[in-house]
């Protein structure tokens, strides 16, 4: 009798798990969700209005550069973007090929971050400098911002 109980629940599963199949098969339901696609920036139906000061740099499919609100952090992110936007070689010179800057330029740039880097900052010393300015200031006018304290 008890043999019997378990074949007929062993029959009765594998009839359930076949009807199971056919019906999620026939409903057409994807075993895969299907998400809607990411609005990209550039795309009209982007929304960046939710974070707090995003403002994407102009050359990065953004219009950004069409809103005048954003007018020096823009001009600071082009920079950045594209470091040979840059002056060329007004008011700077290259650093010695250890990375360090010479005693007549102690300020140090680097194009990837668009940082500069004073003598007595935080990483001045760790900083390998891709180019080296008199003054904070004429790193700053070239487009470079302050590092963090």
């Amino acid at each position: 009798m008890f043999r019997r109980a378990m074949w007929l629940a062993f029959l009765g599963g594998g009839i359930a798990g076949v009807v199971a199949w056919v019906r999620n098969r026939d409903s057409g339901a994807s075993a895969t969700p299907e998400w809607p696609p990411l609005a990209t920036v550039g795309d009209p139906t982007h929304d960046a209005s939710p974070r707090s000061g995003s403002a994407t740099a102009p050359g990065r499919g953004s219009a950004a550069s069409s809103n005048p609100s954003t007018g020096a952090a823009s001009v600071v992110n082009a920079l950045v973007d594209a470091p040979e936007a840059r002056s060329d070689t007004s008011g700077w010179v290259v650093p010695l090929d250890d990375g360090t800057c010479p005693a007549t330029h102690p300020v140090k740039a680097n194009d990837n971050s668009g940082i500069y880097h004073v003598p007595g900052g935080r990483f001045y010393e760790r900083t390998n400098a891709e180019r080296c300015y008199a003054t904070a200031e004429a790193a700053a006018a070239d487009g470079y911002r302050a590092a963090k304290a």
